[in-house]
């Protein structure tokens, strides 16, 4: 049976709650993978590259797993081991001594994640058919980003306490466990999202629509373009513009205006449609500059526009493949603009670990050039849509 209009709204609550707990945990990490590795040895490249890696894993496995959620429909078969290996590997970070094992802790977060990430994305797409989908996938990433917003600052209030990176990570065992208990939950009240009468799918491009491949396309550059928080971090930290403390703060603050952004965008489109990405995409040109070439101010200022275009990006992109993909195929498509943008993500942070140890100038200029080539991709969305 589909959820009922009421169930959807109380599974979208739910979800984005488990999204809350869990992101306090991995975005806590985050916002300091970038200083941890650092203290451990690393350099800029490697900063990009293990960022960057991690995404690449992360985006590549939703291909896979997009096509099992839509082959199998066993989607809490698939997002319960995805969830266990993304929050388990946060704490274990407490253990390690040399930066290849802290990376390998990342990456193997990024790789939960991208296993179940397919399988909540479809459920949440059921309930969202029921409530909208700008505000379902807009409300859900608020709640994500609430997390991602106080996670940093847990560690961030360790690191004041001075009690070290290893304690920091330690503590988040705690909001991994409120996670887990809460995705039992969930999965009790809600075993299945959707009628599951429909015919199986094949997992191939033939039969996803023209605008979905523009969207591949937009969303592509916007990934070539934007940076890991890892990198910005690393500068933050080298060139001393925020203390080892700080810097999970700015982070958390990032999040929760990216939760705050991702709502309003999500609003937005479910009146402008595509064009709402486009009006985030254009001021968010600026942050790279910023970042990377400015003062605290200015670095601070332009942290701000990258998270404004991560959150618009966060809640439209899943809130357009609701729209113009069926249901029974959105797994698979799913699946494919994932990790297509992991790819792209993963040659973009690399690059960009790359010319930050030999050109910040060069950084930036391949950070704009990049974004800018998005735009035509989705003004094209807009006139197919339209046509």
């Amino acid at each position: 049976m589909s959820l009922s209009r009421q169930d959807a709204y109380r599974f979208v609550w739910l979800i984005g709650l488990v999204s809350l707990f869990s992101d306090m945990t991995y975005q806590g990490a985050h916002g300091n993978a970038g200083p941890y590795l650092a203290y451990l040895g690393a350099g800029g490249t490697v900063v990009g590259i293990v960022a960057g890696a991690g995404e690449f894993v992360n985006y590549t496995l939703r291909l896979l797993f997009g096509y099992w959620a839509d082959k199998s429909r066993t989607y809490w078969l698939i997002a319960f081991p995805g969830y266990a290996l993304n929050l388990i590997a946060v704490p274990c970070l407490a253990l390690a001594g040399h930066w290849p094992i802290a990376a390998a802790l990342l990456i193997l977060e990024r790789t939960g994640k991208g296993i179940r990430t397919p399988a909540r994305d479809v459920m949440l797409s059921h309930a969202a058919d029921q409530v909208g989908r700008g505000w379902a996938f807009g409300v859900h990433e608020a709640l994500d980003q609430t997390g991602g917003m106080i996670g940093p600052l847990i560690v961030a209030a360790m690191l004041f306490l001075n009690k070290g990176y290893r304690a920091s990570f330690a503590v988040l065992a705690i909001p991994a466990t409120l996670a887990m208990i809460t995705l039992v939950i969930t999965w009790r009240l809600f075993p299945s999202t959707e009628d599951v009468t429909r015919k199986p799918v094949e997992l191939n491009a033939k039969g996803l629509p023209p605008p979905f491949w523009l969207l591949v396309g937009g969303v592509g550059c916007l990934a070539i373009g934007y940076t890991d928080f890892a990198l910005m971090a690393f500068h933050f930290k080298k060139n001393e513009l925020l203390s080892s403390a700080w810097i999970p703060v700015s982070y958390g603050l990032a999040m929760g205006l990216q939760g705050l952004a991702s709502l309003g965008f999500g609003r937005l489109y479910d009146r402008w449609g595509v064009g709402a990405l486009i009006v985030a995409s254009i001021p968010a040109l600026a942050f790279a500059p910023l970042t990377f070439l400015g003062s605290v101010k200015f670095a601070l200022a332009g942290l701000a526009l990258w998270t404004i275009g991560m959150g618009a990006q966060g809640s439209i992109m899943k809130a357009l493949v609701a729209e113009l993909v069926p249901s029974e195929r959105r797994g698979s498509a799913y699946g494919l603009l994932n990790s297509s943008y992991g790819v792209l993500w993963f040659a973009g942070s690399a690059a960009m670990g790359w010319l930050y140890d030999h050109s910040l100038r060069g950084l930036v200029l391949f950070s704009v050039v990049a974004q800018l080539a998005a735009i035509p991709f989705l003004l094209s969305i807009r006139r197919t849509k339209s046509a």
